[in-house]
């Protein structure tokens, strides 16, 4: 007898109609499949996903006032790793913020949902099509659905306009203990190559941690043999004598600087609710997603309606109001990316910094108030001023600056690799 979640496909399980079935068991899409398994047990919620078992090869991460309480309490039972405080360390400022800090693995995603679904975990399985019926898999087979929610990631789109913060991070075993008791959320006292670069650092144990050398980039490309050595030599620089690396992570993640949300959701068919980073639920400038898709997993389950022309109105809803809510997170990615030059963007998080512990707890979780957000724009920030005005219409900006500035340095990139 096969273990619930085991993942065999639906030519041996045969589920061929759900009440709900999502279509991506990434962190959101298995986050609402287990808060509909536990809040609506009589539902029949099924999740789809490619891969072998849920939430991929990732680590997800949070700060405790990201969630408000009754969130925080049943995502408790995700939590791999928690901290009491966390530091940064930028070239003239170090600091250590009293926020409690945690984290989640791919592994322990899956551990807390699998078993909740059994039958219904579809693994191994590539999602062809999603329609308002039903969701289509490549071999041919479709499963019927009252309602289908498509959690399946990113989506290219001309609609948004993003910028890259991409990573590779390393879980290591070091030789002796490395002496942290807290995270480094952001290490920018090394060298800034490709944009903003700072080295994040999860202490798991005495003697090991995810260390992951991260990019605000304007480009996606990725060069892992690089950012590889640059890990062994940060690890080098703090006495740290690598042992094992026993896993590696690495992505590219989207950072929000403007865009039409009612075009982008319209690429979806009609009919079918949104999530996870597609539906552009995540933090606009900070790149963080959990804290989103638990909120839209709660709202979904506190529903009664699961129908889905009432999921497909209620996720859409969400999305609308998260990007409408977060436009002055937007501007400050567009002063991060246009109006900073690449080598001193980490000066703009540097003064961040220095802020108060409150207001930067509220940034993070998207609730910056007016005073919070006139406290961040008031001084002299190390950006250029003239360039910082470009950047305050967003419409404007996209089309008329960004858009063409993209274009040249495509043209230029085409150029380059014809010669």
């Amino acid at each position: 007898m096969s273990r619930p979640g085991a993942g065999k496909g639906p030519t041996e399980r045969r589920p061929m109609k759900s009440d709900v079935v999502i279509a991506g068991g990434g962190l959101s899409g298995a986050l609402i499949a287990w808060r509909l398994r536990v809040q609506h047990p009589g539902l029949a919620v099924t999740v789809v996903e490619q891969a072998d078992r849920l939430g991929g090869n990732h680590t997800w991460s949070f700060h405790k006032t990201d969630l408000p309480s009754q969130t925080l309490a049943w995502m408790q039972a995700m939590v791999a790793h928690e901290w009491p405080r966390q530091q940064v360390r930028f070239p003239r400022h170090r600091r250590v913020l009293d926020t409690g800090y945690c984290s989640t693995t791919s592994e322990r995603l899956h551990d807390c949902v699998a078993p909740l679904l059994g039958e219904g975990l579809l693994t191994g399985q590539k999602v062809s099509r999603v329609d308002a019926d039903g969701v289509h898999l490549e071999n041919g087979q479709h499963i019927a659905a009252g309602a289908v929610i498509d959690a399946r990631g990113q989506r290219q789109s001309d609609a948004l306009t993003i910028g890259f913060q991409k990573f590779l991070g390393q879980e290591i075993r070091f030789k002796e203990p490395h002496g942290l008791t807290v995270p480094i959320i952001m290490d920018a006292t090394i060298p800034q190559d490709d944009g903003y670069r700072f080295v994040y650092v999860l202490p798991f144990s005495e003697d090991t941690a995810l260390v992951e050398d991260t990019y605000y980039a304007d480009g996606a490309a990725l060069d892992r043999d690089a950012i590889r050595q640059r890990i062994a030599d940060y690890c080098a620089g703090a006495g740290w004598a690598i042992d094992t690396i026993f896993r590696e992570e690495d992505g590219v993640l989207p950072i929000a600087l403007a865009g039409n949300i009612d075009e982008h959701l319209s690429a979806y068919p009609p009919g079918v609710g949104v999530a996870g980073l597609g539906a552009g639920l995540f933090h606009p400038l900070t790149g963080y997603s959990l804290p989103d898709a638990a909120a839209l997993a709660e709202r979904i389950a506190q529903e009664t309606d699961h129908t889905g022309p009432a999921l497909a109105a209620l996720t859409r809803a969400h999305a609308r109001e998260r990007w409408r809510d977060r436009a002055f997170y937007r501007m400050l990615s567009r002063f991060l990316f246009y109006a900073a030059k690449p080598e001193g963007r980490h000066k703009v998080l540097e003064r961040f910094y220095r802020l108060n512990g409150g207001l930067i707890e509220r940034f993070y979780a998207a609730q910056s108030s007016k005073a919070d957000k006139l406290r961040t724009l008031v001084g002299k920030p190390p950006v250029s001023f003239l360039k910082a005005v470009e950047c305050v219409d967003e419409i404007g900006w996209r089309d008329n600056i960004w858009l063409p500035r993209k274009a040249r340095i495509e043209q230029q990139a085409q150029a380059i690799a014809a010669e």
